[in-house]
C-alpha cells in the first residue's frame, strides 16, 4: 500500500457518554445520555442513539418516551481528563501528535512502520488496541496519505472501525462518499457544489484545477488537493496552529445570584485554563470573561495583564475589580466563561522594567509540581480555594452530597481505565 505520508486519526465513539460509562462499568449496555444541566441531550451513547434520541433532543422528551434512559449531568473534566490520555497514549507511539478536539487528534506515523519492522495496518491496530484497553473506550480510527483522507477514513465504519486508505484506493472511497459529508465542507458549501454538478467526492476531486480555482476560495481548494492524494494541511504538534485562544465555559444549573458561587464558578474556568496553558508552554496577556444571566444576556469585559502568565492566580486578581462592577446581587445567572488570549511562549516573554514578577516565578513554580500531581493522579488534586464552592455544588447536583473532600475522591475513585500515566 501506498503511503507517501501517513497520517493517523483518531475518533472518540459517543466520546462523552462513553467517558459515563467507563467511569460507571455497571451502565454499560444501558441507554445513557448526558446533558441533565442543560435541559437538552448533549451526547448519547449508541443503545439511545438506536431508541431515535439524538442531540438537542428535550430531556423532557426523553423521560416522557423512554423512561428507561439513563440522564447524567455533563462532566467536562473527566472528559478533559481521558481526552489527555487518549492524547498521551498515541504519543508513545510518536511524538508528532495534533490535538484537534476534545475527542479527535491526528498523528504523523510516516516511515514508522519500517522502523519498526512492522506494517501500518498492524501499526494502526496496536494504537487502537492500546487506546481501548487503556481507557475503556471505543475509538474509530482511520490511516491515509493526509489530514482530510485520514478523517474519511476513520468516519468510515464507525463504531470501532479501523480503515486503510492508501494512495491508490483514494478514489475508491471518495466515488462513495457525498460531497456534503468531506471535513471542511460546511451545508452551504455542498448546496452550492450540487448547483455545479458536484454530488461526491470524487466528482470533485475530478475537477479541473482551473476550474476549482475560479469557482471556490483557499480552504475548499486545500480539500480539493487533498482529496487528489496531495498535502495541504500540516499537521501542528500541541496547540493547532489556527488557536489564538484558550476558552473554558461552564453552565450550572440552578441558576444562581450568589456573588461567592458565580465568582467560584468563574475561578474554576481559569484554574482549567491555566492547566492547558502550562501543558502547552504558553503564556496569557490577555483576558475576557463573561457571566451569562437566566435571559441569556451576556455581560463581561476585555483586560489587559500587567505582564504574561499561565497562574491563576494572576488572573484572578486582575478579574476581581471587573467582576464586581459586571455582577449584580439581583440578577440570576446560569453560566460563566473565560477567553485567555494574546498567547506567547517562554522565549518571547520579555521582562517588563516596572513589574516584579518574583511572585509569579514562584507560584510558577508551584504550579509544576502540581501539574505532576496531577497528570500522575488525575485532575484536580489540588484546587484553589476560590474555586470550592463550585466543586461543592457539582457533589450535590450528581448526589454526593455537599462534602467536598468526597466529591473529589469521587473523581478519583471512578477512574479504573485509564491505563498508565508517563
Amino acid at each position: 500500500m501506498n503511503f507517501p505520508r501517513t497520517i493517523f486519526h483518531v475518533d472518540g465513539d459517543s466520546f462523552f457518554a462513553a467517558c459515563e460509562v467507563a467511569s460507571r462499568p455497571w451502565l454499560k449496555g444501558k441507554p445513557v445520555v448526558t446533558g441533565r444541566e442543560r435541559g437538552i441531550v448533549s451526547a448519547a451513547t449508541y443503545e439511545a442513539k438506536a431508541l431515535g434520541i439524538s442531540r438537542a433532543t428535550r430531556l423532557l422528551e426523553v423521560k416522557k418516551k423512554f423512561p428507561q434512559v439513563i440522564i447524567l449531568p455533563s462532566d467536562y473534566d473527566t472528559y478533559a481528563l481521558y481526552a489527555q490520555r487518549m492524547y498521551d497514549i498515541v504519543r508513545r507511539y510518536t511524538p508528532l501528535v495534533e490535538e484537534y478536539s476534545i475527542d479527535e487528534c491526528f498523528a504523523d506515523l510516516t516511515g514508522l512502520a519500517e522502523e519498526r519492522g512492522t506494517t501500518y495496518e498492524a501499526l494502526a491496530k496496536a494504537i487502537k488496541d492500546d487506546l481501548e484497553t487503556s481507557l475503556g473506550l471505543s475509538f474509530s480510527v482511520g490511516l491515509s496519505v493526509n489530514k482530510v483522507a485520514a478523517k474519511i477514513a476513520s468516519k468510515w465504519n464507525k463504531p470501532s472501525g479501523l480503515t486503510l486508505i492508501p494512495l491508490e484506493l483514494l478514489p475508491e472511497y471518495t466515488a462513495k462518499l457525498p460531497i456534503g459529508k468531506v471535513w471542511g465542507i460546511g451545508r452551504s458549501t455542498a448546496i452550492q457544489m450540487k448547483k455545479k454538478g458536484i454530488v461526491t467526492a470524487f466528482d470533485f476531486a475530478s475537477r479541473d484545477r482551473h476550474f476549482v480555482r475560479e469557482n471556490f476560495p483557499k480552504p475548499i481548494q486545500e480539500i480539493y488537493e487533498e482529496l487528489n492524494g496531495g498535502f495541504s494541511h500540516d499537521l501542528h504538534a500541541g496547540v493547532r496552529e489556527d488557536q489564538a485562544s484558550i476558552q473554558r465555559t461552564r453552565t450550572f444549573r440552578p441558576p444562581s445570584s450568589s456573588r461567592e458561587f458565580i465568582f467560584s464558578e468563574l475561578s474554576r474556568n481559569v484554574e482549567e485554563a491555566c492547566v492547558k496553558l502550562r501543558r502547552h508552554g504558553l503564556f496569557t496577556t490577555h483576558i475576557s470573561f463573561f457571566i451569562k444571566s437566566q435571559e441569556f444576556s451576556y455581560h463581561g469585559t476585555d483586560l489587559s495583564l500587567p505582564h504574561a502568565t499561565n497562574v491563576p492566580q494572576d488572573i484572578l486578581a486582575a478579574l476581581k475589580r471587573a467582576f464586581e462592577d459586571t455582577f449584580s446581587p439581583r440578577g440570576l445567572y446560569r453560566a460563566t466563561g473565560i477567553r485567555l488570549s494574546g498567547l506567547t511562549t517562554a522565549n518571547t516573554l520579555t521582562a517588563h522594567l516596572f513589574n516584579d514578577t518574583t511572585r509569579t516565578d514562584t507560584l510558577g513554580e508551584m504550579y509544576k509540581a502540581i501539574d505532576k500531581v496531577d497528570h500522575k493522579y488525575g485532575k484536580n488534586m489540588v484546587v484553589l480555594g476560590a474555586s470550592l464552592m463550585s466543586w461543592k455544588s457539582r457533589g450535590e447536583m450528581e448526589g454526593n452530597g455537599p462534602d467536598v473532600k468526597n466529591n473529589l475522591f469521587r473523581k478519583r475513585f471512578g477512574m479504573p481505565f485509564l491505563g498508565e500515566v508517563r
